[in-house]
């Protein structure tokens, strides 16, 4: 298997456990360069609600790390000081191990993802990152918690949250889903989402925008008791 992608969520409880995750948005810069095997990475913090919102979660943080290969990423997360320093501090963390199967655009001037011929029943996800241009802020922001709340209520997801670099203005969106039809089935339905598309494109809000596909290859953790992919090996 060839190139793995790592998402790695913690929810901090404690105020004090809140304040270090914050203060580690800057000081995790100087670590995450150190790390072997690191090809691409990303802090990031959340947003509220369903967390496709202007609102930031002060509890839940992410990384994102790109790996050579599946081994090496379950390796790196398991026993690198940083992510040991993440889970010693958080509540709960969560781990999805992510296989990319197509990649378009660019994220900081880069293309950080190897898309793969991989064809098997496991769930998929969906990434989307923006960086949206400061005179639209308040129409793109206007429309996106309307997207949330469809996201939220669909039956099919197995999980979904929004996170970003910098609040408001870069922006990414990942979701889980059982299978491809899923998940196509609400990107054509007609709502909040259809029509925030055709905004983004006529109006040319993103300065940079990448779109990701991703098989999931695995998991560690749990993120609210147990692991969000459980709800499709239950299906």
């Amino acid at each position: 298997m060839g190139q793995t992608v790592s998402l790695s969520f913690f929810r901090f409880a404690t105020p004090q456990a809140r304040l270090w995750a914050l203060t580690m948005m800057g000081a995790a810069r100087f670590a995450m360069p150190k790390i072997p095997n690191l090809h691409f990475w990303k802090l990031c913090g959340s947003g509220t609600g369903e967390g496709f919102t202007p609102i930031p979660n002060t509890a839940v943080y992410a990384i994102l790390c790109a790996w050579p290969d599946l081994d090496i990423a379950r390796n790196r997360i398991e026993n690198e000081t940083l992510f040991l320093r993440y889970r010693q501090r958080a509540a709960e963390n969560w781990s999805v191990f992510l296989s990319p199967t197509s990649v378009r655009g660019a994220w900081s001037g880069k293309t950080p993802f190897v898309a793969q011929n991989i064809d098997n029943d496991a769930p998929i996800a969906a990434l989307t990152r923006a960086t949206v241009k400061a005179g639209v802020l308040h129409r793109f922001w206007r429309q996106v918690p309307d997207i949330s709340a469809v996201i939220g209520a669909d039956p099919n997801v197995l999980f979904k949250i929004g996170i970003g670099e910098i609040p408001w203005l870069h922006q990414v969106t990942f979701s889980i889903w059982p299978d491809a039809d899923a998940m196509a089935q609400f990107a054509r339905k007609d709502g909040p989402h259809a029509r925030a598309i055709k905004s983004v494109r006529e109006g040319n809000w993103f300065r940079e925008e990448l779109y990701a596909r991703f098989t999931v290859v695995g998991d560690d953790g749990t993120w609210g008791g147990a692991s969000p992919l459980k709800r499709s090996e239950a299906a």
